[in-house]
């Protein structure tokens, strides 16, 4: 597995598709940086040579904001939003859909599991009631009476 900036790239597949493991990188900027350092696209990552990984090295550091540093600033980004109070911070803040979804069905991924809210019948109504009266019950045996 070559290493790249700190990181293991998977070194079975070709160049273009493991450098997408950068994140930050996606196919177009990882062909894009293929053809910058001329290394063929269809080389694996193991077969790179000292050489090879020095120029996308290069390139990498150079020209893009990647890992950590982009991590930081996206999350930043998101901070800033919440603090001055905009629409799509106020979205971020309550972890609801920031860009325009529908909500009333799915937006699972955001709202999170399903919390079912039901109507309590019958039996568990009636056990309800009892526990609620039984709960007071103490409340009222605590005050003295007054038998003259």
């Amino acid at each position: 597995m070559p290493k790249l900036m700190g990181i293991d790239i998977p070194g079975k597949k070709r160049i273009e598709y493991s450098l997408r493991s950068i994140y930050g990188i996606g196919l177009s900027r990882a062909q894009a940086i293929v053809k910058q350092a001329n290394v063929d696209p269809n080389k694996r990552a193991d077969n790179l040579t000292g050489e090879d990984i020095t120029k996308i090295t290069n390139i990498l550091q150079k020209g893009y904001v990647l890992e950590g540093d982009l991590r930081r600033e996206v999350s930043q980004n998101v901070r800033r939003l919440m603090s001055i109070g905009c629409y799509r911070g106020l979205r971020h803040r309550k972890g609801l859909p920031v860009r325009g979804q529908r909500t009333h069905t799915n937006a699972r991924t955001r709202k999170g599991p399903r919390k079912t809210v039901g109507v309590v019948r019958g039996t568990a109504r009636a056990a309800a009631t009892s526990e609620r009266a039984v709960r007071s019950a103490p409340a009222a045996a605590a005050k003295p009476s007054m038998k003259t």
